[in-house]
């Protein structure tokens, strides 16, 4: 793009607001002639202050131009002795503003970039930026959109019609994205309206609806799952279990919080031999040491010890092969077996032989009585295990597909979007986090083993804050559900991108925010938000973020490493509707 693409210029004589007056590193002070009328001025069908706060401005300068943003307005000292301002037009008063530089812009290409290469000089004329030329910013900042097939129309400068804001998805998701917002600052709106452009593609979106408010989107190329209990009663959406192969062993370990220096041993060790007599009873051959095994101790689906010989099990454990799938943290067994492994773990090391008081080192002996120790760790697991909130794991329908099953058909079809609920799924045993860090984890295992290179893929986490920086289990067994965090930090390179989607950025922690490239910031009240946004963004600064809280509903500002000049953009209504309203007062309180 050229300034041939901006007849006349971008430096318009009916859009000058004044002159410089004073050079900062940072800003610069701007003689605003225009500031003491009592309305603002209208250029091409669309209004500009001359002179109000938020205002972009171009600072013409000896070797390029500068973008800025007026955050100051004021009298300067002196100029006004006091007295009531009458509501005329008072021509005569010279105010002064302040202008934040945000970056230089090319005389030839109007390519945009971050820092400031020359300054400008005392004198020098100052113009309101042109409504269209500020909607192709995205599209004229740095490495821009040559060539460019693929463009989100995300929304509008001020709502004009002609100031669409167009994002090419390398640029917005390439190096991961957030979007954050108080209740009703249009968070939803944002990610229902980036996800309807992005369907319009070949895309690949993976959405975790944590709420349901996203099943309104329909069509050839989107398909709904959901996990537990269908709560909105959607015909389309199918009902998917995750099978429990889908957790390591550290998960269960915290899940079923084993406390003391009894239940933690016994429960690990009940794991590992769950482990053996599930790969006796999946690969037993005849004659082989996984058949005499099977034969001698699993024939119940667990390792029998009490009075059993060992030899056979010990020489299992021995084999190199064997051993390595034992120490498999996702080698897969048989949870419902636990508590009677446990009870087969709680024995004597060594039995009797036939002469009393001798032991027999090649079998166990009797209960050791340590069970009773364990009792509080049983009946942990037996709450777990039947839980209603984990009933989409242990307890569902055998026709039921799994998700994974879900997610690997959906990355070989031709599906665009994939949206998996979780809305039917309770609170209790911290059952959503755990659920949904089992999803990401199975996410970041495929796109390590290569199947995301062809075809990227992103994940939205929608009510993020639900599910990073969490952790589950006691203190003697904790274990981090960090699965989307790590695919914040290293899936760009595997071709899995993230965008987080959370009303609670201080909940997020700012080692994941740091990873966001692109920040989509809509109103933030409380000031612990907005000092977290600022931490983990160096494109913004505090004057930049004043604005924030300020911002109108459906407003939002555009930060990124790939957008150094901070945007606002009025987010433009999304084709399918986020179904996140409140209840009808109205409505409900006026029935008799």
């Amino acid at each position: 793009m050229t300034t041939r693409d901006f007849p006349g210029g971008v430096l318009r004589p009916e859009l000058c607001l004044g002159t410089v007056s004073t050079v900062a590193a940072s800003h610069v002070l701007v003689q605003l002639s225009l500031a003491g009328r009592v309305s603002a001025s209208h250029y091409q069908g669309a209004r500009y202050g001359r002179g109000e706060v938020g205002e972009f401005v171009l600072v013409e300068g000896q070797q390029s131009l500068l973008l800025g943003r007026i955050t100051e307005v004021a009298l300067p000292d002196g100029k006004w002795a006091g007295g009531a301002l009458d509501y005329v037009d008072r021509a005569e008063l010279k105010a002064q503003g302040r202008v934040q530089l945000l970056g230089g812009i090319g005389m030839h290409d109007l390519r945009i970039t971050a820092g400031v290469e020359s300054y400008p000089r005392i004198g020098d004329r100052v113009f309101a930026a042109p409504y269209r030329y500020l909607a192709e910013l995205p599209l004229l900042m740095a490495g821009g959109g040559e060539g460019s097939r693929v463009a989100l129309k995300i929304g509008k400068i001020n709502g004009l019609a002609d100031s669409e804001v167009s994002v090419r998805p390398e640029k917005l998701f390439g190096r991961h994205c957030a979007i954050l917002g108080t209740t009703g600052g249009g968070k939803s709106w944002t990610t229902a309206r980036l996800v309807g452009e992005c369907i319009k593609h070949q895309a690949k979106i993976i959405l975790i609806d944590a709420t349901g408010e996203y099943r309104g989107f329909g069509g050839p190329h989107v398909t709904h799952c959901h996990l537990g209990e269908q709560v909105n009663r959607e015909n389309r959406s199918r009902s998917v279990q995750l099978p429990p192969t889908s957790f390591t062993e550290s998960d269960f370990i915290a899940l079923f919080e084993p406390s003391g220096k009894v239940q933690g041993p016994k429960l690990r060790a009940a794991i590992r031999s769950l482990r053996l007599a599930k790969l006796c009873q999946e690969h037993a051959k005849g004659g082989s040491l996984l058949e005499r095994l099977y034969q001698e101790n699993a024939r119940n689906g667990y390792i029998e010890k009490i009075g059993k010989s060992k030899v056979t099990v010990e020489e299992a454990e021995q084999d190199p092969e064997l051993a390595a799938k034992l120490d498999d943290p996702n080698q897969p067994f048989d949870p419902f077996l636990l508590v009677k492994q446990i009870e087969q773990e709680c024995v004597y090391p060594e039995g009797f032989g036939q002469q009393k008081g001798q032991k027999d080192p090649s079998k166990w002996g009797d209960a050791d009585g340590n069970f009773s120790h364990c009792l509080s760790l049983v009946a942990r697991i037996n709450g777990v295990l039947q839980s209603p909130a984990f009933r989409p794991v242990f307890k569902a329908k055998e026709s039921s597909a799994s998700v994974t099953e879900e997610i690997d058909r959906f990355i070989e079809e031709s599906g665009r979007l994939l949206r998996i609920c979780l809305s039917g799924v309770g609170y209790e045993f911290k059952a959503r986090e755990i659920i949904a860090n089992a999803i990401g984890r199975y996410l970041l295992t495929k796109a390590r083993k290569g199947g995301f290179k062809d075809s990227p893929v992103l994940v939205i986490v929608d009510e993020a804050h639900n599910f990073l920086g969490r952790q589950i289990g006691a203190e003697d067994c904790v274990a981090k559900l960090d699965a989307f965090e790590i695919i914040a930090k290293e899936g760009r390179k595997y071709g899995l991108n993230i965008c987080l989607a959370t009303q609670r950025p201080r909940d997020i922690t700012e080692g994941v925010l740091s990873q966001m490239g692109t920040l989509i910031v809509h109103r933030l009240v409380n000031d612990h938000d907005r000092q977290v946004v600022e931490r983990a963004s160096g494109e913004i600064d505090r004057s930049a973020a004043s604005f924030i809280p300020n911002l109108q509903p459906g407003e939002a500002v555009i930060i990124g490493v790939d957008f150094p000049i901070p945007l606002t953009v009025r987010i433009g209504k999304p084709e399918v509707h986020p179904l996140s309203d409140g209840p009808n007062y109205q409505q409900a309180w006026s029935k008799t």
